[in-house]
């Protein structure tokens, strides 16, 4: 039986299948009616960049109308090629708009050529989208019609700076090429770099015509500064020759870093060769962050097939960002020309006569520019690269990847983020991502971050100046050897130096050279020679002081700062009748005083009404309380106190007048015996009022300080040595010669270590920075010097210098190196007064309380209309009287009333007394006592004799005088 053969059936059904599929899908375009629309293409063809992103383009039509078989647009592609050239471009963008009057233009290759076609898309009115124009200086502002299609160089600014804060590095060199493209970035680098206080002290600019020898003598330049961590900026072909020149003069070894921007990164990486990626071995390169999605890895995978069909000989060539920039840019205007509508896709041609016009002239306006111009404006979608929409015509930078150049290809070590900064990896699911990145492998195969700047060996040791002056020697001394005709220097400040550079972790080649100082030369001048760049720092005993700190920059100091005043120590043995009066300053007199007088008052009115001592005349009361508050500066009142609150203010008030005298007995003493170690002056403004002639070092800022003071122009002496501030404290103020001193601290010790039993050292001290050593402004060196400062002045090192140089402490018994002075003020016993006073207003308080409750029948007024000073009148009316129901009052009360005064026991008298007991003639009194058993006044006469004496019997009765009965 014959077989009928199925395949034919098999391909019919296959073939009638798709081609349902296919009319469903609308992709048989010629039966759907669509409208063609132009659209121009101009990139560099001979560069395979320009060939990716053109396979790009097409397979972006594909997929996009594939999937849209109801739009009634078509974008048909009329591609022109650059030829690497501006006016190529030019004429590209030219030919397309005038004679194929194309709607858009996507394109040109770079910055430069954009910046021509950008003028041509404004005055046409046809949009301009650039997928490689990323140049800052191309903004919306230059045209409205351009879209950058593309992240701005700009954005990447900020990633890079975060770089420099995660390694430590504070210096960078950019090296860019000369045009459009490589100059637009430089300002904001520059700028972001500053903001975290990274210097920019050269900016290298290569020709994109260089020679390899020009090449090498700017790579050659760089070598010889100290800068090591070096930005580059350039398209790829010139990136290429410039590393492969670096690596062949040794540049891309330890100690060097070398970033690479977005550009030149992407460059790179897309098509890596051996033959380059061997020259860039431990680049840092910065590239745009695309997101890892399933339709991104199809579309890889696709393009690959589709591009080594086109292009069999570039079988190594890699997807790169700017092909999904394309492809995106593409169906972005695909989809607005079809939301812009099918009609007016005409040209309005110029009105201009045809002998004189030229192609520019001639050029026509695209009727339908504005509206495809607001559509691409707000058209918004996913995209292969993520989220893709325009603001303000460009694309947004949401993140950029920080690669490492290790091997054949780039390892990714973190990623940058506006919000996060540095993080290794972004989780979609959690924003706290973990920051920081992985460790970097620099050039020479170091895992170890290099410090970003070496001093150069290929150039001359640091040349550091050290002032020739005379005088303090021991500070800095420059001296020649006439028969070996060499100088040598010495001194503290640099055996300091040397001391701190031998601390530095790494080799400081460096030479001394001496800088005169003649007459009129301040270190003012000398430090300025640092910033003309004459030297490369300065050693010596240099102050550190803020106008100085404006052209050039200090280490942290290695002396103490302060500036003091050095006085003679005078014998002052001759004494005045008021010298008692010095030992308390006049306002603790006062205090004292009034403080007397408050507790006598206190305590008058605590024992007025009680205490008989107390009472009497208002000359005697006040007598009797001022006696006794002053008394108790000899612990010798006489009057017996009685309430327990005078008791309680007087012992508190006894504590205090037993620390005050003690002090003021003490402070009298050192001023009657110990007063020839005193000071000559110890006030500053006594200086200035007396008009007393002081003495500052030659050169040094301290003048313009006693200047600041006060003093008079007149009144300032210079010396140069120790020896010449001593001779004019000898011929003293009113002789030529001086009566006070002022330097900074470290010259003022050195000083009272040679004079220290005639000299002596006034607090307080004026505040200043101390000695440091000076560097240009922004020196990598001053973090590291600054830091072995700390390492040797913390250690034994720095105080072995210093007994070396200025003598051992304590050598010097006779004198102090800060006298005080003896005198007592307020401020040492205002704790003691306010205890006394607080004590003694709490007792005040007390018993007025308690008085106003005893009397307080009494005080109201039995008249209700009574005035105010009447009610006055009456409250001091029974405040001066005697307590008659306290028991010491009672007392006092029967005794006054018996008229009994008995003599001591003892004491022999003859005499008799009698005791009358008185009784008010109106028996209406209220003294009167008119019970029924009240006896009637009665004198009572006791004969003195007739008291019995020690060796006598007490007598049984008293005699009465019966005629006095």
């Amino acid at each position: 039986m014959r077989k009928t053969p199925l395949k034919p059936v098999i391909s019919f059904l296959l073939f009638l299948c798709l081609k349902i599929l296919f009319m469903e899908m609308g992709v048989a375009q010629n039966t759907t009616g669509s409208i063609p629309v132009n659209v121009g293409v101009t990139l560099d063809l001979d560069y395979l960049e320009a060939n990716i992103a053109l396979s790009c383009i097409n397979m972006a039509l594909s997929d996009f109308y594939a999937t849209r078989g109801d739009y009634r647009t078509r974008l048909v592609l009329a591609i022109r090629d650059s030829k690497k050239d501006v006016v190529g471009a030019a004429a590209a963008a030219l030919d397309l708009i005038k004679n194929v009057e194309v709607q858009a233009i996507l394109g040109p290759s770079t910055s430069t050529q954009a910046n021509f076609v950008i003028d041509l898309g404004e005055k046409a009115q046809v949009p301009i989208i650039s997928f490689y124009a990323s140049s800052p200086s191309l903004t919306p502002s230059r045209g409205s019609y351009f879209f950058r299609a593309t992240h701005s160089d700009s954005a990447q600014v900020n990633a890079i700076s975060a770089l420099f804060q995660a390694f430590g590095w504070i210096e960078a060199v950019p090296i860019y090429m000369e045009n459009e493209y490589g100059e637009g970035i430089i300002p904001y680098l520059v700028d972001s770099l500053q903001a975290v206080d990274v210097r920019v002290p050269y900016r290298s600019v290569i020709s994109p015509s260089a020679t390899d020898d020009q090449i090498i003598e700017e790579l050659y330049k760089l070598m010889t500064m100290q800068t090591r961590v070096f930005i580059v900026h350039m398209y790829g072909y010139l990136g290429t020759r410039l590393f492969a020149k670096a690596k062949e003069i040794g540049m891309m070894s330890e100690g060097y870093v070398w970033i690479m921007t977005d550009g030149l990164t992407t460059y790179f990486l897309s098509s890596p060769s051996p033959s380059v990626t061997d020259t860039i071995q431990g680049v840092l390169g910065i590239k745009p962050y695309v997101p890892r999605t399933k339709e991104l890895e199809n579309f890889r995978v696709r393009w690959k097939r589709k591009f080594l069909r086109d292009n069999p000989n570039n079988f190594d060539a890699e997807l790169s960002i700017y092909g999904l920039w394309a492809y995106d840019a593409t169906k972005a205007l695909a989809r607005a020309v079809e939301k812009a509508g099918a009609t007016n896709f005409g040209f309005q041609k110029a009105n201009v006569s045809s002998s004189s016009s030229t192609d520019l002239a001639t050029l026509g306006v695209s009727l339908n520019g504005p509206n495809l111009l607001r559509v691409l404006s707000n058209t918004s979608f996913k995209g292969l690269t993520g989220d893709y929409h325009f603001v303000d015509g460009q694309l947004q930078s949401p993140a950029f990847q920080i690669v490492n150049v290790n091997g054949k290809g780039g390892r990714e070590i973190g990623l940058w983020t506006p919000t996060q900064g540095l993080v290794k990896r972004l989780e979609p699911t959690n924003s706290t991502s973990m920051s920081g990145i992985s460790a970097a492998i620099f050039p020479g195969d170091t895992t170890v971050a290099p410090k970003g700047w070496e001093i150069p060996t290929n150039e001359k040791k640091l040349k550091i100046g050290v002032p020739v002056k005379g005088g303090f020697g021991e500070f800095v001394a420059v001296t020649k050897d006439p028969s070996s005709n060499t100088t040598k220097i010495t001194g503290y400040c640099i055996d300091v130096f040397d001391a701190v550079v031998k601390a530095l972790p790494y080799a400081l080649p460096y030479e001394y050279i001496p800088h005169a100082m003649p007459a009129g030369i301040t270190y003012d001048d000398l430090t300025y020679q640092v910033y003309l760049k004459n030297y490369d720092a300065v050693v010596g005993d240099v102050s550190i002081v803020f106008n100085r700190s404006l052209y050039i920059d200090y280490t942290l100091p290695f002396t103490e700062s302060g500036v003091s005043m050095i006085v003679p120590i005078a014998d002052n043995n001759s004494k005045n009748a008021w010298v008692f009066m010095k030992p308390l300053t006049w306002d603790l007199w006062v205090s004292s005083f009034s403080f007397f007088l408050f507790i006598g008052f206190v305590v008058w009115v605590l024992e007025h009404r009680i205490n008989e001592d107390f009472r009497g005349s208002a000359s005697d009361q006040a007598g009797t309380s001022f006696w006794f508050s002053f008394s108790t500066m000899v612990f010798a009142p006489r009057e017996k106190l009685v309430s327990n609150l005078s008791r309680a203010v007087v012992i508190i008030w006894f504590f205090v007048v037993l620390v005050l005298t003690q002090s003021y007995t003490a402070s009298l003493t050192s001023l009657l015996t110990v007063q020839q170690l005193q000071p000559t002056v110890t006030d500053v403004h006594d200086l200035i009022m007396k008009g007393g002639y002081v003495g500052y070092l030659k050169g040094s800022f301290v003048r313009g300080i006693l200047l600041g003071l006060g003093f008079d122009n007149s009144k300032l002496i210079m010396y140069n040595s120790l020896e010449e501030c001593h001779e004019l404290f000898s011929r003293g103020s009113g002789n030529g010669g001086i009566a006070a001193a002022f330097d900074e601290v470290p010259y003022m010790k050195l000083f009272l270590s040679k004079y220290c039993s005639k000299y002596t050292m006034i607090d307080p001290t004026f505040k200043t920075g101390g000695f440091g050593f000076v560097f240009p402004k922004g020196s990598p060196l001053v973090p590291d010097i600054s830091r072995a400062i700390l390492n040797v002045t913390e250690g034994d090192k720095m105080k072995q210098i210093e007994d070396a140089w200025f003598g051992k402490k304590g050598t010097c018994p006779d004198s102090s190196t800060s006298v005080s002075s003896n005198t007592l003020s307020l401020k040492s016993f205002w704790g003691l007064f306010l205890i006394a006073g607080l004590a003694a207003f709490l007792a005040l308080v007390i018993f007025i309380a308690m008085f106003v409750y005893r009397e307080r029948r009494d005080l109201r007024p039995s008249d209700p209309t009574a005035s105010t000073w009447d009610r006055t009148k009456n409250f001091f009316r029974i405040f001066i009287q005697r307590d008659s129901t306290s028991q010491t009052s009672r007392q006092m009360e029967l005794t006054d009333r018996n008229g009994i005064s008995l003599p001591s026991m003892g004491v022999p008298s003859s005499a008799a007394f009698s005791v009358h007991r008185q009784f008010p003639e109106d028996p209406s009194s209220t003294d009167y006592d008119s019970s029924p058993n009240r006896q009637a006044p009665q004198e009572v006469v006791i004969n003195i004799d007739q008291l019995p004496n020690q060796n006598q019997e007490r007598p049984t009765a008293l005699e009465i005088d019966p005629e006095n009965n």
